[in-house]
């Protein structure tokens, strides 16, 4: 594909922006000073890949004209090759970057993102696979400078998790999580287990796009909202008071609790900022069915019932069954380095994504 009409494509529009955003009157809509600030943010980073894949570009250039006229076994053929074997890695990594951006930009990506992971089957075992992946996600959010604030938790027996929900805030953070929506299993031999056979168990992650006030409206009327006295770990202070808060949206039968704070009011703000996020994901799902035929649904869909991901520790092996990808260093992936599995999903998506666009 030839990129260098598209970046001169994002090069124009960039100015374009750039100019609308010089003029005041353009802050007196808060929010269309907010889409283009959003779209500048990307049109600016698409701009500098641009720059940087075509030096890469005149740089492979340059290389392989060097080694034309020198014998192979030369040290300057031989520092020329090595150069190109590394530009090439470059070409293939900047070219990525800019084919994500050819695409129409999906509003959701910048969003910070509510993560709700709960235990299947597998009883005890399942609970601590849902702990088990609270962490892997929490230390994939720490290394990429991402904030993570528990909402509201359950606890079980032998340190797991009945069901934990938390947002995600930062830079990208739908854009790379929204992968993750699906049944994840586990196959291993359990601590609780005498003889030393191997059980599945079963964990479901869900991954909400965090919803605006003007994404969806929520009318006080359709709320029944009540507070009750916290339960489980969070100190004296969370225990003793009653700031967990509960809310029952009447319309679609959805009920939040938010317990994690002392404060009862920001346990009411954080419930509805998860409320606002469910009913969003709701509507994303909605307009996802009507083109399921055209695209890969990645949020809400019937895909969140389809096991995605099988994660075999007598192997040490984990296997995506979406890409048929698999990697034999569990230990490290459970830790949370797992971009190795959501760079190939987003390319895989990215494909997918631009053969549409094509026909």
């Amino acid at each position: 594909m030839d990129l260098r009409p598209h970046i001169e494509r994002f090069r124009r529009r960039y100015a374009e922006v750039e100019a609308s955003l010089s003029d005041p009157e353009v802050f007196a809509n808060g929010q269309r000073a907010q889409e283009l600030s959003r779209e500048y943010g990307r049109l600016k980073e698409l701009t500098a890949h641009g720059e940087a894949y075509l030096k890469i570009i005149a740089d492979l250039q340059e290389n392989r004209e060097l080694i034309k006229g020198e014998p192979s076994d030369s040290e300057l053929a031989q520092m020329a090759q090595e150069e190109i074997s590394r530009l090439e890695i470059e070409e293939q990594r900047s070219a990525l970057e800019l084919q994500h951006g050819i695409l129409p930009p999906d509003p959701t990506d910048s969003r910070n993102t509510i993560l709700e992971i709960r235990a299947g089957a597998g009883g005890s075992e399942s609970a601590l696979f849902a702990a088990d992946l609270f962490r892997m996600y929490s230390r994939y959010s720490e290394a990429h400078g991402w904030k993570v604030e528990a909402l509201d938790s359950s606890p079980s027996d032998l340190g797991g998790l009945r069901e934990v929900i938390f947002s995600v805030t930062g830079t990208n953070v739908f854009k790379r999580l929204k992968y993750e929506s699906g049944v994840h299993r586990v196959q291993r031999v359990p601590a609780t287990e005498a003889q030393g056979r191997i059980h599945t168990s079963t964990a479901t992650v869900a991954v909400l796009p965090e919803a605006e006030e003007v994404d969806i409206e929520i009318r006080a009327d359709d709320l029944d909202i009540s507070v009750c006295r916290a339960s489980g770990p969070g100190g004296q202070g969370v225990n003793t008071t009653d700031s967990a808060v509960q809310i029952i949206h009447r319309p679609s039968g959805l009920i939040v609790r938010c317990a994690d704070q002392r404060s009862q009011q920001k346990n009411k703000a954080r419930a509805m900022t998860v409320l606002r996020s469910r009913l969003l994901e709701r509507k994303i799902a909605d307009e996802d069915a009507k083109y399921a035929a055209q695209r890969k649904a990645q949020v809400g869909t019937g895909e969140r019932n389809e096991r995605i991901r099988t994660y075999n520790f007598p192997q040490n092996r984990v296997t995506d069954h979406r890409i048929e990808l698999t990697l034999y260093n569990l230990p490290s992936f459970i830790e949370g380095n797992i971009d190795q599995v959501i760079d190939a999903l987003m390319a895989d998506d990215l494909n997918t994504k631009l053969a549409a666009l094509q026909l």
